[in-house]
């Protein structure tokens, strides 16, 4: 035989808040769930009027009282889909009165005269569901079908939810966003990407300071408190900060966009304020990099018309006639292409110096042309002077030294630490001789070594072929 039903149990142990009123609208009854939700003792509220328990003047109590006297009058079920009514804090939790927004339903219960002995009450605190809701629908409150009935069951269900639908929502947000609560500003909600840029530290219920203290001193607590104080937005964009993203890590810079926006309770009173933004130190440092790109852009080519500039005078003045002329300008043009080729396939980030000697000799016989040296990638500045030298060398070589004839050409390089040692030796071809005068390509080659690049060089025409060694500082690429 099974043990009879203990209804009074069934009642304390549903999960939502029910309590009862006689018509006197005193308590006769409430549940577990409900002594809960208004954080108060069964004995505090035991045979004393619901407006005494819960003292409130003005609107909030008028809708109330209309709508337990209609059901309790009426015979009919009423319901509040929303209603703004402040709580009074007990003592222990820290006294004062909270803002709350409830849902309720209000149920007569009739004796055997037909008349309402009872009125049951089934009512859920919807505060973080409404504010989730302002924040989706921007203070619109979206048509909801399910809310309309006057099933108490269904109702709750909705809810739920909806309560449940928001929260994903705003959890899984791909922007940062964080409700904070209190002159202390203790977070209360947290989304996932808030979590990710402050490094998964647990700061719900802790207040700003405590929380993240390292962004006191950088002024966001002075503007939240502003906030606060004047119960307007801040919008703030590429707002640098410094973050520690990992447990006892370093600070990181970031760059946000952001609001902090005002939660203005009925009374007119900042209760708190909801965070919103994203991170865009990405965008940030690409237009930096951007405008880095640009000045660098503008220097080269700056350079590079100097460059031409220089050869087109200097190869003037070493040509006897126009074809002369057209012909040594044109060469030389070229082997500045050439590396500028080379720079361009590296996005202009540097050259490697094997590559540059290669494109300017392997013209003249691979077979004939001996390098030795690791692989050295140059800043761009270090291979556009360089390449110019390099071709240089070469025209030389092929006109009056070893590449002229049956000779060979070895180049050789060592780095040490920054520092870039050169040696370019010909041998078994004809015997150099030192110039009458100084022609284009020897100033060439002291401009861009001793001027350009800050290096030193030594031309040695020794009788067994020309001898060029330089040495040039922070050649390599960074």
């Amino acid at each position: 035989m099974r043990d009879p039903i203990d209804f009074q149990t069934v009642f304390d142990r549903i999960p939502s808040p029910y309590m009862m009123l006689d018509r006197e609208l005193c308590f006769v009854a409430a549940n577990r769930a409900y002594l809960a939700a208004v954080s108060r003792d069964w004995e505090a509220l035991k045979g004393v009027n619901l407006f005494e328990a819960f003292p409130s003047e003005g609107e909030s109590r008028q809708i109330l009282e209309s709508s337990l006297v209609r059901a309790r009058d009426s015979g009919q079920v009423d319901l509040l889909p929303l209603i703004h009514y402040a709580i009074k804090r007990p003592q222990h939790l820290g006294g004062g009165f909270e803002a709350r927004i409830w849902s309720a339903t209000h149920t007569p219960i009739a004796g055997l005269n037909g008349e309402t002995h009872y009125i049951l009450q089934h009512t859920q605190d919807i505060t973080e569901i409404q504010r989730l809701k302002d924040v989706a629908f921007g203070g619109r409150v979206p048509p909801a079908a399910t809310m309309l009935g006057d099933d108490v069951l269904r109702r709750a269900e909705a809810v739920q939810a909806q309560s449940q639908q928001l929260r994903q929502l705003f959890m899984q947000a791909p922007g940062f966003m964080a409700v904070l609560r209190g002159p202390d500003h203790v977070f209360e909600l947290v989304n996932n990407t808030y979590l990710q840029l402050i490094g998964h530290r647990d700061i719900v219920g802790l207040p700003l300071g405590q929380a993240l203290p390292e962004v006191v001193e950088q002024g966001f607590l002075t503007l939240l408190n502003s906030v606060r104080k004047t119960g307007e937005a801040f919008v703030g964009q590429q707002i640098k900060i410094a973050l520690q993203r990992t447990p006892g890590g370093a600070l990181e810079e970031r760059y946000l966009d952001f609001i902090y926006q005002p939660i203005i309770e009925a009374d007119g009173e900042v209760s708190g304020i909801f965070v919103e933004g994203s991170d865009v130190t990405d965008r940030v440092l690409a237009q930096d990099r951007q405008r880095l790109l640009m000045d660098e852009l503008n220097h080269r080519v700056k350079n590079t018309l100097a460059t031409v500039q220089a050869i087109a005078q200097q190869t003037l003045r070493g040509s006897a006639t126009p074809e002369q002329f057209a012909e040594a300008f044109e060469s030389r043009l070229l082997a500045l292409s050439k590396t500028h080729n080379a720079l361009t396939d590296s996005r202009w980030e540097g050259a490697a110096l094997g590559q540059i000697l290669q494109q300017e000799l392997n013209p003249y016989g691979a077979e004939r042309v001996l390098l030795s040296g690791a692989d050295v990638q140059l800043s761009a500045r270090v291979a556009l002077s360089l390449g110019m030298v390099f071709h240089e060398l070469a025209t030389n070589a092929a006109k009056y030294g070893a590449l002229s004839a049956g000779g060979r050409l070895k180049v050789s390089w060592t780095m040490e630490a920054e520092s870039l040692s050169l040696e370019w030796r010909e041998t078994g071809g004809p015997p150099p001789s030192p110039p009458t005068r100084r022609g284009f390509g020897s100033r060439l080659i002291e401009r861009s070594i001793r001027g350009e690049l800050q290096g030193s060089v030594v031309i040695d025409y020794d009788p067994e072929g020309l001898v060029c060694s330089f040495t040039v500082p922070g050649a390599r690429d960074a």
